[in-house]
């Protein structure tokens, strides 16, 4: 009772003395009586205001990163609602929309992440989300719900990165550096340049992290560079690269008696299994990206971008049982062309057209594990995946009032292996996924919306070749169909934002992930799922910046997420599954915070987070507990030299000192189904900008 007592207590705290910045606005300061900057989403290929677009979308921006910790993506992407981003110790990232984490023992899966117009999610379907810093990161789009129109196969939705240097005209240098608990230090250098038609931009990033558990120990180093070079007439082309050098721990899941009794130790030996410090487990990862984009104005009424891209990736990961070795290439193209017309007429238009295409090897060895060493050739296996989607889309607005989207795409996934064992190929049939999308303005400052479209997703390689090292040739995609509806509310001023949606996702063939007596991961298909949910996010500027009394701004926020997700027609040999709640998804999730500005360069931030209990089994017979989790951070910033600026933060995370597991292992054999997350901590730092 106690606990929950501090949690109200802490609400109310938030709501009337911490205002907080709200997503997607990006705030400058601006006098109180001008209207704050409009709200634009740049991922259907072209900017629209996001109060007109017909899609539940969720932007991040700079303001919304910085103000938490800016070591971690997790609670700017977290305050998102229908998005719940883990991490099962440092390092070790797990992202899903709309959805559960079923399929996601880690890394991100049917979600699809592009990075400045990139694929980052390559051809077999997996994402290394963990290997970019998040400081490199300026803004983030998240389209939740199947979105196939223009980014293929997935079944959750899609996540747009932008990193830094993509602002026009933009001339800097920033230097920062930051601690704190558990041997946390992040530091992180950019510089942005722009001259003529040049614009460049470089990064440097290094993080390390002893972690809060027995091995969890994580280092990255990090280096990024983009160009972009116009030329012509409003013609330009854009190169960007990136090395990521990832290392992290992985400390495995506890039982509930080893999580009570004490929750910092890794997973200890069990029967004839060593344990995790033991093994030596841990992922090794490095990785080089490299893309470039041409983007050429035909005429004043056609473009045509043309991208290449690839990535090379070694990849070790000692494991409790075995020892893999990965060898990844992926070369890809994306291309389209959009022709629009009807400017200044009832009716505007844009018709887009195009193709992406992915090929990826992987060789893949398994070893005998000896205390971190790689033994004895166990399996071994060349595997070629391709995968492709044609796409097309038509938008209208007619009378700048009534918003339609039409667009489909037609996906192809092939995969072939030969390894010591077995060698075949395997083609998926090909499938349509189209979407059906409106938005209609009420008035200046109120629009609805309505989505009707299609999720498909085939099993990524990972789920394929799976850690028992045996080819899955059964495994069926997952495909279903959304319906939603919705409306978002942006007054004149920018004072007042609020966005809700209702929405029906019935899904079939949905994977789901098992293990076998040895810890060792498989994958299976349940009968379907049916998920229905609410997500609402609304923010009010109480003190709209910058006003000259004590509080120069002050704003509040919240979201909300309910997710009514059960299992449809789900049994195995032995139970019945059907009706039970989907693993891994709590059924709510209230998130509450603000920040309030003071004179001389002071503002307060604070959030808190609660989440409800979520089932860790499929069969409903255990439980992660709900938790609170209340975050502060106070920061001074304040101009220095003659172009310069400097801005010092002190934050503190988990005030409420809870015990609990961010980053659950799912239906883990023997119960280890906990990963502890730190309690009550402190870090620091402080950030030179010079303009």
């Amino acid at each position: 009772m106690k606990k929950y007592i501090h949690a109200s207590a802490a609400i109310v705290c938030i709501f009337f003395f911490a205002p907080h910045t709200g997503i997607g606005q990006v705030l400058e300061p601006t006098d109180s009586t001008q209207q704050l900057p409009e709200i634009v989403v740049q991922a259907y290929l072209s900017q629209q205001p996001l109060l007109q677009t017909p899609a539940s979308v969720g932007i991040v921006g700079t303001e919304q990163l910085q103000s938490r910790i800016e070591a971690s993506l997790l609670p700017a992407l977290n305050f998102v609602p229908g998005l719940r981003m883990e991490e099962r110790s440092p390092g070790s990232y797990r992202l899903s929309i709309r959805g559960s984490l079923l399929r996601s023992p880690f890394g991100v899966r049917n979600v699809k992440v592009y990075v400045d117009g990139f694929p980052l999610t390559d051809a077999g379907g997996n994402t290394y989300l963990n290997l970019i810093d998040a400081k490199a990161m300026e803004r983030m789009e998240v389209l939740k719900g199947p979105d196939g129109s223009l980014f293929g196969a997935n079944s959750g939705g899609v996540l747009l990165m932008d990193l830094n240097g993509q602002k026009k005209g933009t001339n800097e240098a920033t230097l920062s550096l930051s601690g704190g608990a558990y041997g946390m230090l992040h530091e992180y250098a950019s510089l942005k340049y722009a001259s003529g038609k040049s614009r460049f931009s470089f990064s440097q990033a290094w993080q390390r992290s002893d972690g809060y558990r027995e091995n969890t120990a994580m280092q990255r180093h990090f280096l990024q560079f983009s160009e972009r070079l116009s030329y012509g007439k409003n013609n330009s082309v854009k190169l960007l690269a990136f090395y990521s050098n990832l290392q992290y721990q992985t400390p495995g899941g506890l039982t509930q008696a080893q999580f009570d009794d004490d929750p910092r130790q890794a997973r200890p030996p069990t029967g004839p299994n060593p344990g995790a410090v033991e093994q030596k487990a841990g992922i090794y990862n490095q990785t080089l990206f490299a893309g470039i984009t041409n983007e050429l104005l035909v005429s004043d009424k056609l473009r045509w971008v043309a991208s290449v891209f690839g990535t090379n990736t070694d990849f070790e990961n000692p494991f409790i049982t075995n020892y893999e070795k990965r060898k990844e290439q992926n070369l890809g193209i994306r291309t389209f062309a959009e022709l629009y017309g009807g400017e200044h007429t009832a009716v505007y238009w844009k018709w887009s057209l195009g193709i992406e295409g992915q090929k990826g090897r992987q060789d893949i060895s398994n070893f005998r594990n000896n205390g971190g060493i790689a033994g004895a050739l166990m399996a071994y296996d060349e595997v070629d995946v391709r995968q492709m989607f044609y796409f097309s889309k038509l938008a209208a607005t007619f009378q700048n009032r009534l918003s339609t989207e039409l667009a489909v795409s037609l996906n192809k996934n092939t995969y072939s292996y030969d390894g010591l064992t077995s060698e075949g190929e395997r083609a998926f049939a090909d499938q349509w996924m189209p979407r059906l999308a409106m938005s209609y303005l009420l008035n200046p400052s109120l629009a609805l919306r309505a989505t009707f479209s299609r999720g498909y997703s085939p099993p990524t390689l990972a789920e394929l070749r799976s850690s028992n090292n045996v080819i899955n040739t059964t495994l069926q995609p997952e495909s279903g169909w959304n319906r939603e509806a919705g409306f978002r509310l942006t007054t004149r001023q920018g004072r007042l934002q609020a966005d809700i949606s209702v929405f029906r996702y019935n899904l079939t063939n949905a994977i789901v992930r098992r293990l076998d007596l040895d810890g060792a991961e498989y994958f299976v298909n349940a009968g379907g799922t049916k998920q229905t949910g609410i997500e609402s996010f609304v923010t009010a500027w109480l003190v709209s910046p910058k006003n000259e009394g004590i509080l120069r701004a002050v704003q509040l926020s919240g979201s909300y997420t309910y997710s009514h997700f059960f299992f449809d027609d789900y049994r195995d040999a032995t139970n019945d599954y059907s009706g039970n709640r989907l693993t891994g998804v709590p059924q709510s999730v209230v998130i509450l915070g603000g920040t309030v500005r003071f004179p001389h360069g002071f503002s307060l931030f604070a959030e808190l987070n609660a989440t409800s209990k979520l089932p860790l089994n499929d069969s409903n017979t255990a439980y992660a507990e709900r938790y609170h989790l209340l975050q502060a951070k106070l920061s001074w910033t304040q101009a220095a030299f003659k172009k310069a600026e400097i801005a010092v933060f002190l934050g503190a995370d988990n005030i409420l000192n809870e015990k609990y597991s961010l980053g659950n292992d799912i239906n883990a054999f023997g119960g280890r189904f906990f990963n502890a997350a730190a309690p009550l901590n402190f870090y620091g730092g402080v950030r030179v900008q010079f303009q």
